[in-house]
């Protein structure tokens, strides 16, 4: 059902995993889509299988950020849904923290999601959605998690804030907090197969759903807070994890 027919969507971090799907779900609904990326060949190479338009952004570059605004303003005119998807893993022991890490998870986590959000406001329609990807991490207290669900905790708070200041004009801003979700990004962090099966077999055992979530369960709830069925919603965090949470 092309629900979503006539809106404009934006969707940083749109390549691949929980981007790429909610991406497709978006498209598949009725809308006109805009992913962006770092990688300018992961972006084209995306754009091309989902029939979307890719545009090279990084979210840890403010001033990236403010030159895709004014592209896709120029291009497209008004949003009326912003999937702020765009984020990294990165963490470790706090005795061990580096600046380095801590510089880069920040940055494209929440500084990066912050100012996205910022920048993209004169664009949005009145009754536009914006959606962030949290973590169920930000509510947990994990060993070794501290600067991840930091910034994810963060976003939490400018979100519910974000959700008050922009009331007035009918936006709803709302987050999504996954937990254990089958992508690829896991393998992107360096773990060999041995690593990456100890690590899901540790998950599922915290999970009393015992699977873990698909990138499209995500895209289906970014795409469900994005219509009028939710309507009443904003500045809610809404958790996906199987229960992990409990």
């Amino acid at each position: 059902m092309e629900t979503l027919k006539g809106k404009t969507a934006v969707v940083t971090g749109g390549n691949s995993g929980i981007g790429y799907a909610t991406a497709r779900e978006l498209k598949q609904q009725g809308a006109t889509v805009i992913i962006t990326g770092r990688r300018k060949d992961a972006i084209d190479t995306a754009a091309a299988e989902l029939g979307v338009t890719g545009l090279v952004a990084d979210q840890g570059d403010l001033a990236a950020i403010e030159s895709l605004a004014g592209t896709i303003k120029a291009t497209f005119g008004k949003v009326d849904i912003l999937f702020i998807n765009a984020g990294v893993l990165g963490g470790g022991a706090i005795e061990q923290a580096t600046e380095a890490v801590f510089d880069q998870v920040i940055d494209i986590n929440f500084k990066g999601a912050y100012f996205t959000l910022s920048r993209f406001i004169p664009l949005l329609n009145d009754g536009a959605s914006v959606t962030f990807l949290s973590s169920n991490t930000a509510s947990m207290n994990v060993a070794n998690s501290s600067i991840y669900s930091s910034s994810k905790a963060a976003l939490n708070a400018v979100m519910k804030i974000a959700a008050l200041e922009l009331a007035p004009r009918k936006i709803r801003v709302n987050a999504i907090s996954p937990g254990p979700i089958e992508t690829a990004i896991l393998q992107k962090q360096g773990y060999d197969e041995a690593q990456l099966d100890g690590l899901k077999a540790w998950m599922l055992d915290r999970i009393p759903l015992q699977h873990m979530g698909k990138a499209g369960d995500v895209g289906k709830m970014v795409a469900h807070l994005s219509g009028d069925a939710a309507s009443f919603i904003t500045g809610a965090e809404l958790v996906m994890d199987g229960g992990m949470s409990l």
